[in-house]
């Protein structure tokens, strides 16, 4: 490996930002956190970057620490990455990065934690959803709440749909399964289900889920139509 020499000016311009970095942190210009996590990424010198200035940098620093910890060293870069704006508090950021399916999210989750789904064909096949990260990583935001939103209990996805709800999809639950878990070792519905209306199936049924009396995650399929308390969506800002 190359040595690359460092001039006095060089490590003095270096020193007068840091300086000028320093005194943003101490003065609250630039949240402590979101430093300690760009300056990790440049001690490790990871490929993806971190703008410390985008107030959601500590969130895209967490994914990407996500994605190398879940899928064992995939090193992704967010640091071009779109992000809607947030449209409050209590929103959670997800982000889906780029080759992330239905099929390989779902595997994933049943290496990690079990899972079953109500079809023997790969679900690559059989769903089709609203967004996709086929050609790139995209992000979206989804309310922070542990159980699918309440407000759309007792709706079925053809009503959502003729409201133009936007609606999470299979891939995004999924992911978002598997992040909560990676970080509180806990689980998302656990009395209700998340009804996918991002995403329909080829035979027009839409995807669920939620857990089995086993412990194991379950996607089943679910009639359009149906509506029911435990069932509900979960709303997308994209």
């Amino acid at each position: 490996m190359t040595t690359q020499i460092v001039t006095d000016e060089q490590l003095g311009r270096l020193s007068k930002r840091m300086h000028d970095l320093f005194e943003r942190v101490r003065t609250g210009g630039v949240d402590f956190q979101q430093t300690l996590d760009g300056l990790q990424l440049l001690a490790e010198k990871k490929s993806e970057t971190i703008n410390l200035d985008n107030p959601n940098s500590r969130d895209i620093a967490t994914w990407q620490k996500f994605y190398k910890k879940v899928f064992e060293g995939v090193v992704v870069d967010f640091s071009n990455i779109h992000i809607p704006e947030r449209p409050g508090k209590d929103w959670w950021l997800i982000i889906v990065a780029k080759g992330m399916t239905p099929e390989r999210l779902f595997q994933k989750c049943r290496e990690k934690f079990g899972a079953w789904k109500w079809t023997d064909d790969g679900l690559d096949k059989i769903v089709i959803s609203d967004r996709t990260a086929k050609s790139w990583h995209y992000a979206i935001w989804v309310k922070a709440n542990v159980e699918a939103d309440e407000e759309f209990r007792n709706m079925s996805a053809n009503q959502l749909k003729e409201q133009g709800h936007n609606g999470i999809t299979l891939e995004e639950r999924l992911v978002l399964e598997l992040f909560y878990f990676w970080k509180t070792k806990k689980h998302l519905d656990i009395q209700n289900w998340t009804l996918c209306t991002g995403s329909r199936c080829s035979d027009g049924r839409v995807p669920g889920v939620g857990w089995r009396d086993d412990g194991k995650l379950d996607v089943s399929g679910c009639n359009s139509g149906n509506a029911h308390d435990r069932l509900r969506s979960r709303q997308v800002v994209s």
